[in-house]
């Protein structure tokens, strides 16, 4: 298939993204937990249906957390959630403030 230009089209892929306003909102938290000694090196992947903001202790090993946001489920459980190393989801919801305060409780463990 080609555009009127004569350039061949390819359909791009969706790809579910993090915008400013949430990045801003998870890279505040992972300032807090670099600057607390917890968390080291991050990765961000933007997939079909999914973007994870992954948080690692040392860089490469397996991420710590996974901040994910899937669209399709915005309208159910809500789009974002922490899941942990093992595959537990330990928040879900349709804030990501909301859904952040429970690592926020492990920032306040790791300071006292």
């Amino acid at each position: 298939m080609q555009t009127s230009s004569g350039t061949p089209y390819s359909p791009m892929m969706e790809q579910v993204a993090f915008d400013r306003r949430e990045l801003s909102v998870i890279l505040s938290l992972y300032g807090r937990m670099v600057a607390a000694g917890e968390w080291r090196d991050y990765g961000i992947s933007c997939l079909r249906e999914v973007a994870v903001f992954s948080v690692f202790r040392r860089t490469a090993e397996f991420p710590l957390y996974r901040i994910e946001k899937r669209p399709k489920l915005r309208n159910r459980q809500g789009q974002y959630a922490v899941v942990g190393m093992d595959g537990q989801i330990f928040k879900r919801g349709h804030d990501l403030r909301m859904v952040l305060r429970v690592l926020e409780r492990k920032l306040i463990r790791a300071v006292e």
